[in-house]
């Protein structure tokens, strides 16, 4: 048996295209889908809302109006995990849920790091964000394995393109520190660590791989695939994309304890219409 996750950027989705992401989303075959850059506005909502009616387990947290942040879906039975509440600064942006496995539970967390440009605002923004994940970080770990996943708008130091200049030794310093600091192992660059592969690219020749997933030893061993799955920012028949990020898909050699009873979560949305309610 095998557990998977997918993590994908939903781009702050208009109802319309949160309709069609969720037709799609409904088609993945992954246990655990990690959606970032979720907002508190119809699209992301609309989501949210399907996927419960459905019997999905859903962990939505309280988005400030016009902020930004993560949701989790899962086809498995979930409980909270700790960090969610931790995070006492644009908490929205991480979420974590912990499901059971037959060695034992799994943590899953959801990131999205704030993006900036080069105002001080938007520095500080960001490096305050990301000490405030470090420390969270810090003050949930324990030896349950951990699985971080999202768009993490950082780069490795090896990114190729280099885009030098692009990004503040902070930025650099947040993607190493996740191995060296928290003991979370690049699941991608494990198992390709040559390859060049691109998440999001303003242009076909101007990539970057924002999008991540990292997990403890203990998940490195057990891991048999981490694919990018790039049909997300490939243009549909109608010549629109569902984002402009690729999924990440991990999948792992573990077993789930509790799997919920869903339906179709894109036939459960036909027959409810959003509610004002956040999960």
């Amino acid at each position: 048996m095998s557990l998977s996750l997918i993590t994908v950027n939903v781009g702050a989705p208009s109802l319309d295209r949160a309709q069609r992401q969720l037709r799609w989303l409904a088609n993945r075959p992954e246990d655990v889908l990690v959606l970032t850059e979720t907002k508190a506005t119809a699209g992301s909502q609309y989501l949210a809302e399907a996927f419960a009616t459905a019997g999905y387990a859903v962990a939505f947290p309280d988005h400030a109006s016009g902020e930004l942040g993560v949701m989790i879906v899962s086809k498995l039975a979930t409980t909270p995990d700790p960090l969610g509440a931790t995070m006492d600064y644009l908490p929205a942006r991480a979420a974590g849920v912990v499901v059971g496995t037959t060695d034992g539970p799994l943590r899953v967390v959801g990131a999205y790091v704030p993006s900036r440009d080069a105002t001080v605002d938007k520095t500080e923004r960001k490096k305050t964000w990301i000490q405030r994940f470090d420390h969270a970080l810090d003050a949930t770990a324990r030896e349950v394995p951990l699985l971080l996943l999202g768009d993490l708008n950082v780069l490795e130091t090896t990114h190729q393109p280099a885009h030098r200049g692009q990004f503040a030794p902070f930025e650099y310093a947040f993607h190493t520190g996740l191995t060296v600091q928290h003991g979370l192992i690049d699941l991608y660059r494990h198992l390709h660590p040559d390859r060049v592969e691109h998440s999001w690219a303003r242009r076909p020749d101007l990539g970057y791989r924002y999008d991540h997933a990292h997990g403890s030893l203990a998940l490195a061993e057990r891991l048999t695939s981490c694919e990018y799955v790039h049909e997300t920012r490939e243009a549909g028949p109608d010549g629109t994309r569902l984002t402009d990020h690729s999924g990440l898909a991990v999948r792992l050699a573990l077993t789930a304890t509790t799997t919920l009873l869903t339906s179709d979560p894109a036939t459960a949305a036909t027959h409810a219409e959003p509610e004002p309610t956040l999960f």
